[in-house]
């Protein structure tokens, strides 16, 4: 059974289990968070939502939150001597998804 849920403007697709990497939600370990834009179920038959499945969330529970490695960003113009470097770390949370509600 798995189901694809959409949050933080991305979708992921999610089995019970599952440990995923969202965008930073702001919830503290050990929290339970609830993902209510389930846009499709498969548990032998695929349910697809039109936008979203009717009365289906995903439940899971908060494992830590952190932010990604370094990403370098270097901008340069030719013949100008104009370069410019900077860096971006994305802040995420991880969740251990344990029940899919369909």
């Amino acid at each position: 059974m798995y189901a694809i849920i959409a949050t933080g403007g991305k979708q992921y697709k999610v089995s019970e289990g599952d440990v995923i990497r969202v965008e930073k939600l702001g919830k503290e370990a050990g929290e339970t968070v609830t993902f209510d834009k389930v846009l499709l179920v498969n548990n032998g038959e695929v349910v697809v939502g039109n936008p979203t499945v009717e009365n289906a969330n995903v439940s899971g529970t908060v494992v830590t939150e952190g932010r990604a490695k370094k990403v370098i960003v270097y901008k340069y113009k030719r013949k100008t001597g104009y370069h410019k470097k900077n860096g971006h770390r994305q802040s995420y949370t991880e969740v251990k998804i344990e029940k899919i509600n369909a």
